[in-house]
């Protein structure tokens, strides 16, 4: 097992904002791919198939870092906490809403080696 952590950020544009909201997203992808600890940092679209017919925010970014720390350290950068003021929580931002979530691959009651 890993110190892993895989993000799923989605967020939901006002109304005639998806393209906007998108670009914005897409600007945040060449510094973040910089940072330590970063493996994977993609924004994506939602598209329609019927072998895949869940319900989802039209974009999403798929993250993965190397672990927590780096995670939490890309949260607490200035820009990205400058994006989410500006965008997301602001009144006249382009997000109606958003939803970040972290997860693990490691099963629950895993006893993982002491290091």
């Amino acid at each position: 097992m890993s110190k892993k952590v895989y993000c799923c950020a989605q967020f939901l544009p006002k109304p005639g904002q998806e393209n906007a909201l998108f670009e914005v997203l897409q600007s945040l992808e060449p510094n973040t791919v910089r940072e330590d600890g970063c493996i994977q940092y993609i924004v994506t679209r939602h598209v329609t198939s019927p072998f895949a017919e869940g319900k989802s925010f039209p974009i999403m970014f798929n993250e993965i870092w190397a672990d927590m720390a780096s995670f939490e350290a890309h949260c607490q950068r200035k820009e990205i906490a400058d994006f989410f003021a500006k965008y997301c929580q602001a009144d006249d931002g382009l997000a109606e809403d958003w939803n970040v979530c972290i997860y693990t691959d490691e099963p629950a009651g895993y006893d993982a080696p002491q290091l």
